[in-house]
């Protein structure tokens, strides 16, 4: 008798289900794929992510054929830069609630909407320049988000983000 999977692996092998999705549908459908998991207080049992003082860190989780799975970990006030996105993504809300800012291009990218993404909520994007947005941890927990990038893991320092400010 084979053991069961654990949530991760399952997770791991509905996303590699979901990255074969025509790429116009592709970061809605790892969005949906990931979504199910996310209140799963499990699904990260089997991995050590710890947290960094100084900024977000990223946790390799799993890879596939032209993607990458990671965990971010964020304490309290940390937050990403502004930024656009190289690749097509999709994240979900495992831990803690998450403030997703969006802008308007330009040459100072411009605030225009913020959305509170708590547990169990997801975001998804396409690879492009006008879908500006900064993530931010403006709880007083930790929190903990899943992500899947278009773009190998090693891949991710120039292949990801497109940082504007």
């Amino acid at each position: 008798m084979m053991p069961a999977l654990s949530a991760l692996d399952t997770m791991l092998a509905d996303i590699r289900v979901a990255a074969r999705t025509p790429l116009d549908d592709r970061p809605a459908a790892v969005a949906e794929a990931i979504r199910p998991y996310l209140d799963d207080p499990r699904l990260l049992a089997e991995k050590d992510c710890p947290c960094c003082p100084d900024r977000y860190i990223r946790h390799l989780l799993g890879e596939g054929d032209g993607y990458a799975v990671v965990a971010l970990v964020w304490r309290p006030g940390q937050m990403s830069p502004v930024h656009a996105h190289r690749t097509w993504c999709a994240l979900g809300v495992h831990r803690g609630v998450l403030s997703e800012h969006f802008f308007q291009a330009g040459e100072t990218p411009c605030p225009t909407a913020v959305h509170l993404r708590g547990r169990g909520a997801t975001s998804h994007g396409p690879a492009s320049p006008e879908l500006i947005h900064r993530i931010a941890n403006c709880s007083a927990e930790v929190a903990v988000s899943i992500h899947v990038y278009g773009v190998p893991f090693a891949d991710f320092a120039e292949g990801v983000n497109e940082v504007l400010a």
